[in-house]
Formats: structure tokens, sequence, C-alpha cells
């Protein structure tokens, strides 16, 4: 099994969200659990009326500041749609690492995956590239941006 499919289980998941927002200062609250548990189960990353009608009763201004508590504590990500809405998903350290596909008119964001081997040429070329701009590397995202299937 690919090593970057690999995610913690639910137990672990909770733990380690625990771990980054109380290093960061903050309670690891049962509206933050609740909130990481729709992000995982989530296939994309969500905008928070999103994750409001998955919950069962969180306020849109809770959801919000909820979010930007665990994004700060590194256990959550904003990922740019193609519209004015932000869209959340857990760090990919949490989640495994994908990539996204990015809609210009609807403004969906969609995960995907490559394969091993093509994954292993682009970090091969991105790191080639960082290199030559004496840029060093932590970690790469991809975003493909167009038009999805429904707005072609």
């Amino acid at each position: 099994m690919d090593p970057a499919t690999l995610t913690p289980s639910a137990a672990d998941l909770d733990l380690e969200v625990r771990r980054r927002v109380v290093a960061a200062g903050q309670r690891y609250t049962a509206n933050r659990q609740a909130i990481v548990g729709i992000l995982a189960g989530a296939d994309r990353p969500l905008t928070t009326a999103e994750v409001v009608a998955r919950s069962e009763g969180l306020a849109q201004s809770s959801v919000y500041r909820n979010l930007s508590v665990m994004e700060s504590a590194g256990a959550v990500v904003r990922v740019a749609g193609g519209d004015d809405f932000a869209r959340y998903e857990l760090a990919e350290d949490l989640a495994g690492h994908h990539h996204h596909l990015i809609c210009t008119r609807c403004g969906q964001v969609e995960d995907f995956t490559v394969p091993t081997g093509v994954e292993a040429r682009l970090e091969a070329a991105l790191g080639e590239a960082a290199a030559d701009a004496g840029f060093e590397v932590d970690l790469h995202r991809l975003d493909l941006v167009g038009r999805c299937a429904e707005c072609r």
C-alpha cells in the first residue's frame, strides 16, 4: 500500500487534532470534534455552509470560528475554490496526500490522486524546479483549474 494513502483511524485522528488544538492554546470541544468528523467523512473540501448542512445543530458562525482555530493549529487547511467560498479539509498529513480539481465556473473543488509512479515523477520534477530556484520544498500541492464535467 502507498504510504501517502494511509490515513489515521478515527480515534488516532481525534487524538492528533486534540494535541494540535491544545498545543495552540485552545480547547478541543465537542463542536470541533464534530467538525473533524464531518471533514474526515467528506470526499472533497467543504464550505462552511456544507459543514453546517452535514452537522446537527452547529451554527455557521460557530463552524467558521472553529475552522479558523483548527486552521491556526495546523489540523485544517483552507482550499481556495473557483468562486468566493473558501473550502476546508483536514491537513494533508492527517488526510493523506492528494491534489485538487477546481472548477472556474461553479467553484466546486474535488480531490484526486495520481498513481504512485506519476506522483514520484511529479515530486522529482517539482524538486528539480525548486532546487534551480534555490528553494527547499517541504511538500507540494497541485491544483488543476478548469471546468468540471457538469460545467463543460
